[in-house]
């Protein structure tokens, strides 16, 4: 049997609440009476100073969450995200809400598999376990074997569709009339930010929808040896149950656990950092959910890219190309410490206002972000800067927009597990050089743009430092020194006599002129640094890793 499943619409699922009060007026009832009194113990403990009584605070607020359910564990995951939603010290505990809830009966389940395969799983399958391998908050899981091959059976909670979308528009109800009341940096209206909820959590349990983004996520890699995404098996996965190939990993949980399979942590770490940029910066696509539990290492791969794998693609989206080239350019802004401009790309994501007067968050930008990176970028850690940024968006009118919401979750929980790994991990000391490399080789018309940016000022004039800085990050701070000399020289020797190369020539002629003079002084710096950083030598080194690489 076929369920058919609606999109979100709050007024029509508000309208449908509402005739049927014998529903509607229990359980508002009861989670009214949960919120007053979560309310009541943060208007007496909330503004404490005391730690042990935030982090008993903390524990309370994740215990309600839990036992509301499913709807509640989402929303839970959701503003563990937001910092511009919930205070910085009640983050933390948030942030463990994971998808683990007590198994519903084994028979309901097999009940749902015959209503939606057909026939009985014992009969679709050669084995078929008597309880589930794991449980999540939408739906559990069963190793069964088919053709001599174990496979993931995910089975969908019973009635799953009808308790969202009570308690979304219960969510929605009441939290217009809360918002008020709890000290929340909201910059937007409770109901856009419930309704983007809404949209998503209704997406997330069509399972038919998540076997579409499985596939054309294993489309975005299918070149890439070292992501691996499970196989879908459509034969047996419908809008309640998917099934696809079993993934025989370990994890990606603790440091320890990895080194008792004896696989080395450091390497799947870059394997999912690079991964995670590439879906971001080429891709556009996105796993939103990228957290231990749906993150596998696998046997195989090197000590520099361990092999990864992806699963559960219930929660996705996309980011659109200006937001993405935005994002590029304010990483680069972040590096060369340039505050007003990057608080200009801010205000274009919709961080801020138009009529914010942006002079004013300069200051504050360079106190947050000004003394993040020490000596060299690889000592930025996001996880420091994150928790200094909360506090920032707490006091100043930032908001996030909706469509990041989930880009946030993907960037932050991915540090997170690298951390988890790693606890001297530094995103930047991968996220940067493969920027710059992307910079160097990518001919984009809006990527030239922005190297444009980077290697001349305003006025048009070299900024030999920020050109160093560049070559420094990509060919100094990174692991493999050479190995990407001769892609970035061939990129640029290419770009320079192309036809987007007008510009670059166009510039350099002009930036050699200065109070109607000719000067040389910058462009011999220019020169030299071309001639020290691609010299024979290193382009022989480049060689003969790229050869090593590939054997």
């Amino acid at each position: 049997m076929t369920r058919s499943y609606s999109k979100y619409s709050a007024k029509d699922d508000l309208l449908w609440l509402i005739l049927r009060p014998w529903i509607f007026i229990p359980r508002v009832l009861y989670i009214l009476l949960t919120f007053i009194f979560l309310f009541l113990r943060i208007l007496f403990q909330g503004n404490s100073k005391n730690k042990n009584v935030q982090k008993n605070l903390s524990k309370y607020l994740f215990d309600v969450i839990t036992d509301l359910g499913p709807c509640f564990i989402k929303l839970g995951q959701a503003l563990s995200t937001r910092p511009d939603l919930v205070r910085q010290d009640w983050l933390t505990e948030l942030t463990k809400l994971q998808d683990n809830l007590p198994a519903f009966d084994h028979k309901i389940a097999l009940k749902i598999i015959e209503e939606e395969l057909g026939s009985p799983a014992n009969e679709l399958f050669e084995e078929f376990p008597d309880s589930p391998i794991a449980s999540a908050s939408l739906g559990q899981v069963y190793k069964a074997k088919k053709n001599n091959s174990y496979l993931a059976v995910k089975v969908q909670r019973p009635n799953l569709y009808f308790l969202i979308r009570r308690d979304v528009v219960i969510l929605r109800f009441l939290g217009t009339f809360l918002s008020p009341l709890l000290p929340l940096n909201i910059g937007v209206g409770i109901g856009e930010i419930i309704d983007e909820f809404g949209k998503a959590l209704f997406d997330e349990i069509n399972y038919q929808k998540e076997a579409e983004n499985a596939l054309r996520f294993a489309n975005l890699f299918k070149e890439n040896p070292n992501i691996f995404i499970p196989k879908l098996e459509k034969q047996f996965s419908s809008k309640r149950v998917i099934t696809t190939s079993w993934i025989d990993g370990v994890k990606l949980r603790d440091r320890a656990l990895l080194e008792e399979n004896n696989l080395i942590p450091s390497s799947f770490i870059k394997t999912c950092v690079i991964s995670g940029l590439q879906q971001l910066f080429e891709f556009g696509y996105f796993h939103a959910d990228p957290h231990p539990g749906n993150m596998f290492a696998l046997k195989g791969g090197n000590a520099d890219c361990g092999n990864l794998a992806y699963v559960d693609f219930g929660m996705m989206d996309t980011i659109t190309n200006s937001d993405r080239l935005t994002l590029i350019k304010a990483i680069v802004h972040i590096i060369n410490e340039e505050y007003y401009l990057l608080a200009e790309d801010f205000q274009k994501l919709g961080f801020l206002t138009q009529e914010q007067d942006l002079q004013k968050l300069v200051e504050p930008l360079k106190e947050v972000l000004g003394g993040s990176f020490g000596a060299e970028v690889g000592n930025f850690n996001l996880k420091n800067v994150t928790d200094e940024f909360s506090k920032l968006m707490y006091s100043y009118p930032f908001r996030v927009p909706s469509r990041f919401a989930l880009i946030i979750r993907a960037v932050v929980s991915q540090e997170g597990l690298a951390l988890r790994l790693d606890p001297d991990f530094k995103i930047l000391k991968i996220a940067y050089p493969y920027i710059a490399k992307k910079l160097l080789t990518d001919n984009s018309e809006e990527i030239l743009d922005i190297l444009l940016e980077v290697v001349f000022d305003k006025k048009g004039q070299i900024q030999v430092e920020k050109v160093e800085s560049l070559f420094n990050i990509l060919f100094r701070d990174s692991e493999n020194i050479n190995s990407d000399l001769i892609p970035v020289a061939n990129a640029g020797l290419k770009l320079f006599v192309s036809k987007k190369g007008s510009e670059v020539r166009k510039n350099l002629l002009l930036s050699l002129i200065k109070d109607e003079k000719l000067e040389f002084t910058d462009a011999k710096k220019l020169l030299t640094l071309i001639r020290d950083t691609f010299s024979p030598l290193n382009i022989a080194k480049s060689a003969v890793q790229n050869i090593i690489s590939t054997v």
